[in-house]
């Protein structure tokens, strides 16, 4: 048993639905969650400055003691995932292959989309995991920028936001997919929407199936937490803003607090 904190981390605030299914998944545990809310957002931005971002932050949370990291962000997992995981000696789990590993196991027609950022779509991570999963699978990628903004206003289900949804996914739709990865963490937020527009397609919460893979790694490898662990889960920033307690409220259903911190200058 280790009772040490998970380090979760995320460009800005879409990480916590990937901690709501943490917590479902392994209650026990402490999570000490960063949200690089100044600098978000980091699908537009080249890999090399999304590597480096990410390398400050996982010293941060290094610093903390967390016995395991989470890259709660779609993102940094399909651009410099493999560099973290050479530079730093700690278990760390993205949330790429956790979604693709699912999708293997759903899709009947081989025909998979995926939808995310645009550095996400760019990388072709999903294309190169998916293939070696799944011989002779077409994949679909879109990106999909306008849906992070209206998660994070909370505009789950308004006509706006399914007008969004249609417009972007009846593409996918088209090429007669059957099954859609959500590869960004914000958009399990808006999950009711996406499942009225594409109707039978089968959906991939990446977020869920990386909170699944990361308890069987805890259990594996004798890490979890049989103990209830009375600390409350911390929550840091590199700005304050308001949209990270319009989520809490949303996705976590409890106030949280959260710190600033300077992680330029730590």
């Amino acid at each position: 048993m280790d009772q040490r904190p998970i380090g979760v981390f995320d460009s800005g605030v879409g990480g916590l639905t990937v901690v709501s299914e943490i917590i479902k998944a392994l209650p026990n545990e402490e999570i000490i969650y960063f949200g690089d809310t100044a600098r978000v957002p980091y699908g537009s931005k080249s890999a090399e400055t999304v590597t480096k971002f990410s390398r400050q932050i996982v010293h941060f949370l290094l610093s903390k003691d967390v016995k395991a990291l989470v890259v709660a962000c779609s993102t940094i997992s399909s651009n410099c995932f493999d560099v973290l995981k050479s530079e730093f000696d700690i278990p760390m789990i993205e949330v790429i292959s956790p979604g693709v590993e699912d999708c293997a196991h759903v899709t009947r027609n081989n025909i998979v989309g995926v939808i995310g950022t645009e550095l996400t779509i760019r990388s072709g991570r999903y294309d190169c995991l998916l293939a070696e999963k799944i011989p002779g699978v077409k994949v679909y990628g879109k990106a999909c920028p306008l849906f992070v903004p209206l998660a994070e206003e909370c505009w789950t289900h308004n006509t706006i936001t399914r007008m969004t949804a249609e417009i972007y996914l009846q593409e996918l739709l088209d090429k007669g997919i059957d099954s859609l990865i959500l590869g960004c963490t914000h958009y399990p937020i808006l999950y009711d929407c996406i499942r009225d527009v594409v109707g039978p397609v089968r959906i991939i919460n990446a977020a869920e199936s990386t909170a699944r893979k990361l308890k069987a790694f805890l259990v594996n490898s004798e890490m979890e937490n049989s103990e209830h662990n009375a600390n409350e889960h911390s929550f840091y920033l590199s700005d304050a803003t308001n949209k990270f307690y319009r989520l809490c409220n949303l996705v976590l259903r409890k106030d949280y607090q959260a710190t600033k911190i300077d992680i330029e200058n730590l």
